[in-house]
């Protein structure tokens, strides 16, 4: 992470046209692409996450296809994970450039985000497993709120996993509260400049509706039923595995496709919505609005605003 090779980060909603406009800004810059994509690290999930096939990458990709469905993946991995990418793209005196809407993953990889020690081990998540069990989840919530009133007092009791894990933290004598304490500091570690593509809303629903239709059209799913054949079906039922979980109870209990469809298409709206207010919230992102634009000319227009644009830069550290 001593390079001053800045990162080029486009980041937005989904179907705003991210992965072409990247593919472009690499090969005119000389760059790879870091996918930034909490669910293309998932093989064999990649008509319903729109994953860039290999037929039309036109530069080298990074950190997609890392495991298989149903295998724990963390942002704590991701990080891990983009920043070996981006260290070795600028090694190579390459430009990296991250893609992607998933805003934690963009964070993970780019800003001084230290996360919690790994998972406990096997034994200690099934003790609060079982106490939960017994217990029931308001009462496993007021175990960790006498460990650790600050940590409870953050977390939902309806939220199992994330109150186990916190119990888990303080096995480890690690805070909740304290680690999500600095979640709002964005001190970066590369020189980045950050670009986010927009456009009028109507016109983004427009899209998201088309490639859905598309993404039917594709073979999603065959691509579902294969992955639940390979015995991927929990994970594809995920909260967000938008485009698998509609299409799980199509195949299995003869839902009406038309239904599912139209279903896929209003979660996968309100999640671009969460993703504009996730990137609306960091200041450092200069915005583009990309309507009626064609990628090459969002490219172009991106390619002056990065040029024109100083790289946020990391703190400075004196010795």
């Amino acid at each position: 992470m001593k390079t001053d090779t800045p990162v080029i980060a486009i980041v937005g909603p989904t179907a705003v046209g991210k992965s072409m406009v990247g593919e472009y800004v690499a090969r005119s810059c000389s760059g790879e692409i870091v996918s930034a994509d909490s669910m293309q690290v998932y093989r064999g999930m990649d008509i319903g996450t729109a994953k860039t096939t290999p037929s039309a990458r036109r530069v080298p990709y990074h950190c997609l296809d890392l495991v298989e469905p149903g295998t724990p993946y963390s942002a704590a991995l991701y990080q891990h994970d983009a920043r070996v990418a981006i260290d070795q793209i600028t090694a190579r005196s390459l430009t990296p450039v991250l893609v992607g809407g998933t805003g934690l993953y963009v964070r993970a990889a780019l800003d001084d985000m230290r996360f919690p020690p790994g998972e406990s081990d096997g034994a200690a998540r099934q003790h609060y497993e079982d106490l939960e069990l017994e217990l029931g989840a308001q009462r496993l919530h007021a175990v960790l709120a006498e460990r650790d009133p600050e940590s409870a007092a953050l977390i939902h009791p309806h939220n199992v996993r994330r109150v186990i894990r916190a119990l888990e933290m303080a096995d480890e004598g690690v805070s909740y509260a304290a680690q999500t304490a600095g979640f709002g500091e964005r001190k970066t570690v590369y020189p980045t400049v950050f670009v986010g593509l927009t456009m009028d809303r109507a016109a983004l629903y427009a899209r998201i509706e088309a490639r859905v239709d598309e993404m039917i059209r594709d073979g999603l799913l065959d691509e579902v039923k294969g992955l639940i054949a390979a015995g991927y079906r929990e994970a594809l039922t995920a909260t967000q595995a938008i485009g698998y979980k509609e299409l799980v109870p199509v195949l299995e209990n003869g839902a009406d496709i038309a239904e599912a469809v139209a279903s896929i298409k209003q979660a996968t709206r309100r999640y671009a919505k969460r993703q504009l207010t996730w990137f609306r919230a960091d200041s450092r992102v200069h915005w583009l609005d990309v309507t009626g634009l064609s990628s090459q000319q969002a490219t172009t227009r991106l390619l002056e605003l990065v040029e024109s644009s100083e790289p946020i830069a990391p703190p400075q550290v004196f010795e």
